[in-house]
């Protein structure tokens, strides 16, 4: 079977590695370098502490593959396990909490429900009076991103992946077959290469793909960033990753007693040019992303230095979730994560390949990420626990 990925961030690198370990012949084309857009971006979260039981599901099927990763590829991917936290301000956001925690635990994820003051167990810093409840996963963590883009690239090209770096794919071919249109392959500027099957693994960039098949996905590109900054209070490298989620701030140990921040609080959020946007933090942000952490803990405050920073993109459809599916014959979508295609990239890649190889998804029933659930008859699924 010949295939074609299109993207080579973590979700396509996954995809191929998987394609080419199920037999089939995968050609991967990236417009630029491996790795080096939105996934180098990621702050590397792993988590299992999603709204929706289909993000958990992905999350557990992509946990037994970052559990391993070492082993399996060859690659220590710096991944610490020192868990997720998520701070409640609102009732109606603690009452989401209490639901979330029992539908995770039904699904064999260890979160529990915490009060404000059981959660300074886990962040001594915190400030317990601004929240009405919490919640925390153990087994959650963070990893980089960049290492595991190595390990993936390196683990596709030996199972025979032809990767290919400075590709772009300048159209997709497809030819009407018993009625419909179907993707036949893509073409760079170099070639066109026919495949049984076309991957849009292009994230920020999949919308842009998949119309030139004469596709209309919902998936937008959005800015967010990063800033890196030096805590005025010594942050232990074992306090979680947290998020006040009311805010929609967050902050994580970084190495050398630096502290990862960040967080959209709001506001206008353009869709921008995914070839155009500044990739530079904003000093205005970054002063507002460290405010709104010093209002909740204390290892930060007016004296906390910002030392740099950066911006990438996320991916964002109208509900959060991603869209995974094969859209029209020959072309599959794995794309529009909003901001969780790092973390659940080792089962979308496997999903991909079942999707390709077999005709239908097995590892997780993936039914409920069709694009048709965009249409006027679609339920609502929408995913709460994003910052």
């Amino acid at each position: 079977m010949e295939t074609v990925v299109v993207g080579g961030g973590i979700v396509g690198l996954s995809s191929a590695y998987y394609l080419a370990r199920a037999g089939a012949d995968v050609t991967l084309c990236e417009a630029g370098a491996l790795g080096t857009r939105s996934t180098a971006r990621s702050a590397g979260g792993i988590r299992s502490q999603f709204s929706t039981p289909v993000n958990v599901e992905l999350s557990l099927a992509s946990r037994e593959v970052w559990d391993t990763f070492e082993a399996a590829f060859g690659v220590d991917m710096a991944y610490r396990k020192h868990g997720y936290l998520f701070l409640a301000r609102e009732e109606a956001t603690a009452d989401r909490f209490r639901e979330n925690v029992a539908m995770q635990n039904d699904l064999g994820v260890d979160s529990e429900l915490l009060s404000p003051a059981e959660a300074t167990d886990h962040c001594p810093e915190l400030d317990p009076g601004r929240f009405v409840a919490a919640t925390y996963n153990a087994a959650d963590g963070y990893a980089d991103p960049n290492l595991a883009v190595q390990g993936y690239a390196t683990a596709a090209r030996e199972a025979g992946a032809d990767i290919r770096t400075k590709t772009p794919v300048t159209d997709v071919l497809s030819e009407e077959r018993g009625g419909e249109p179907t993707v036949t392959g893509v073409e760079t500027a170099a070639e066109r290469i026919e495949a049984d099957a076309v991957v849009n693994a292009a994230g920020a960039w999949s919308a842009e793909l998949a119309s030139m098949a004469g596709v209309d996905l919902p998936i937008r590109p959005r800015r967010r960033q990063v800033a890196v900054v030096d805590p005025t209070e010594d942050l232990p490298e074992d306090v979680p990753l947290t998020i006040d989620l009311d805010t929609g701030s967050y902050f994580r140990p970084e190495r050398e007693g630096t502290a990862l921040v960040g967080g959209h609080f709001g506001g206008p959020d353009p869709d921008v040019d995914p070839d155009g946007y500044s990739t530079s933090m904003d000093i205005e942000w970054a002063a507002t992303a460290v405010e709104h952490a010093a209002d909740y803990v204390g290892y930060f405050d007016g004296d906390s230095r910002i030392e740099r920073g950066w911006a990438g993109l996320y991916a964002v459809t109208p509900d959060h979730h991603a869209i995974l599916e094969e859209t029209v014959p020959g072309l599959i979508t794995a794309a529009g994560f909003s901001g969780h295609g790092f973390q659940h990239a080792p089962a979308t890649g496997q999903l991909v390949a079942e999707l390709c190889v077999d005709g239908e998804a097995s590892l997780v029933d993936v039914d409920a990420l069709s694009s048709d659930r965009f249409g006027d008859e679609g339920e609502e699924l929408v995913e709460r626990n994003v910052a």
